[in-house]
């Protein structure tokens, strides 16, 4: 039986810690399908059609990646694709407490789906989408934090030029 682990996230944009986190799950699952939740309650700079196709660039050469979106309870969402677990990474002791918690509600709603997290690798540690966006607003240097396809996309879109 196939390992399909779901990696979910608001992707508002990718970064290289996602992506550290995805290959490095791929040693640990057969596919991991990377899921873009829509959070009405989230304001995002990039469109959903814009978000899966910079994931769908920075993910071009890994096999075995699909990229998705849903709207719904993610555990229905993984129930539906088959997937064994939910793939979730983790930065700093201040991601632990809410992580837990959706941990524990995930396996209360479907406790046969289990949630594996991965440590991000120090190099990423402190690295997050908002702060990357917030960074790149006021022209801070971000060209090793994103893949070059998302820095282009992103300072297009706050209107700076590289």
């Amino acid at each position: 039986m196939e390992r399909i682990a779901i990696y979910p996230g608001s992707f508002d944009p990718v970064t290289n810690g996602h992506l550290d986190i995805i290959k490095r799950g791929l040693k640990l699952f057969d596919k991991i399908i990377v899921t873009i939740l829509h959070n009405p309650q989230k304001q995002t700079l990039f469109s959903l059609a814009e978000r899966i196709d910079l994931l769908e660039i920075c993910l071009d050469d890994c096999i075995n990646v699909e990229v998705a979106s849903y709207d719904g309870l993610l555990v229905d969402y993984a129930e539906q694709r088959q997937a064994h677990a939910i793939l979730r990474g983790m930065r700093a002791v201040s991601d632990f407490e809410y992580e837990f918690q959706l941990a524990l509600m995930n396996r209360k709603l479907k406790k046969e789906i289990q949630t594996v997290f991965l440590m991000t690798g120090l190099r990423w540690i402190f690295t997050s989408s908002s702060i990357i966006k917030e960074a790149a607003q006021f022209g801070g240097d971000i060209d090793d934090m994103v893949p070059a396809a998302v820095n282009r996309k992103l300072m297009e879109k706050i209107g700076l030029k590289k």
